[in-house]
């Protein structure tokens, strides 16, 4: 009977399916105070690189920038979803801008010179993943040296906001870290983990609307539809002309049947879209991709006309006003786009004129 009964077990045993596999628990994030960390090795090519071989600030500056890019030092290089603390950076040698902006703080500090973090209150920077849209702020560094202000910029190229940057404390700096480094992890299915930096965030800075907004796709796509909309909720309390949230909040009011919210929020969000020069120049691109041109050059004058001072949106009109055949407006506007550009792009906006103006003369002969 033992035995017979010892059988049976075993068998049953045998057939039984294995445990579910449960998810590892999120893990901590790091600590604020471990951000900025400066590793030895690194403090002391500071010290031989910078320190020993500089006297003035604007050569500290300078041979900083050095160290950092070229390729006989860091020779850091840019990925998009690179968001590390100090240490990791110099690991990896790898740097996005909110990890750019940390090491630089940090180590413009170590040398000597005055650093802050600026945080630009929009930027034209985003991305979509598995139809989720993820919202990207931009951060830089300012640096005050002989009674001046230079802003360092790991990218020149991003269209920043017309207000322009402000300076923010280190505090909001690692928000924007938690809230970078969470939306990396949303983006690759680890939910969990997104979550503890998203709370991290909101820990830091409670009024980080990014994070916000972040935390709601977060909420929605797990399906806790109702955290999702609180989220939203407080994200446009904090900026009630936040667009993305707006965007956001419309898709989730729909998916939840709820036609009556839907249906204000897309007023709301139509009022802001309609004076926000991004949309518009996103509907020049979206016009001009489908070669509709005479749509393109219509959002993009209505871009200029909300924001002259970008050069981006110039030298997008050049572009389609030359591919629609209007080389006189091709040609204004890539002059005004080379006089508001930075020199690099002044530059490119130079040849990319001097080859229009050989077309032209081509076409007359």
């Amino acid at each position: 009977m033992s035995v017979l009964a010892s059988f049976l077990l075993a068998s049953a045993l045998a057939v039984a399916p294995p445990p579910p596999t449960l998810p590892a628990p999120a893990l901590p994030p790091p600590a604020q105070e471990t951000l900025l960390e400066i590793p030895p090795e690194l403090r002391h090519l500071l010290q031989q690189r910078v320190v020993r071989r500089s006297q003035s600030e604007p050569e500290r500056l300078q041979r900083l920038v050095h160290l950092m890019f070229d390729s006989d030092g860091l020779a850091l290089q840019y990925g998009a979803s690179d968001t590390h603390s100090v240490a990791e950076s110099f690991a990896t040698r790898r740097i996005n801008c909110l990890s750019f902006t940390l090491m630089f703080v940090a180590l413009a500090r170590q040398v000597g010179l005055t650093a802050r973090a600026q945080e630009v209150g929009q930027a034209l920077a985003w991305y979509e993943h598995d139809g989720l849209g993820y919202s990207y702020g931009h951060v830089n560094v300012q640096v005050r040296m002989d009674g001046r202000v230079v802003t360092v910029d790991l990218d020149s190229s991003v269209l920043v906001d017309r207000r322009g940057p402000r300076t923010i404390p280190d505090t909001r700096l690692f928000a924007h870290y938690y809230n970078n480094r969470a939306t990396e992890l949303m983006a690759v299915g680890d939910n969990a983990q997104a979550r503890a930096y998203f709370v991290q965030a909101l820990r830091v800075d409670p009024k980080l609307v990014d994070a916000w907004n972040n935390l709601g796709l977060l909420e929605a796509r797990e399906g806790a539809l109702n955290a999702a909309a609180a989220d939203y909720t407080q994200a446009l309390m904090l900026d009630p002309q936040y667009a993305s949230a707006m965007s956001n909040a419309f898709n989730l009011y729909r998916r939840m049947g709820d036609d009556a919210r839907a249906s204000q929020m897309l007023v709301r969000l139509q009022q802001v879209r309609v004076r926000d020069p991004f949309h518009q120049y996103t509907l020049g691109m979206e016009a001009e991709r489908n070669g509709d041109y005479a749509s393109a050059i219509r959002d993009y004058n209505s871009a200029i006309g909300l924001y002259p001072d970008a050069h981006q949106f110039h030298f997008a009109l050049a572009r389609v006003a030359f591919l629609s055949g209007n080389s006189a407006l091709a040609d204004r506007e890539l002059r005004l786009a080379r006089s508001l550009g930075p020199p690099g792009d002044q530059q490119r906006y130079q040849a990319k004129l001097e080859s229009l103006q050989r077309l032209r003369q081509a076409n007359r002969q």
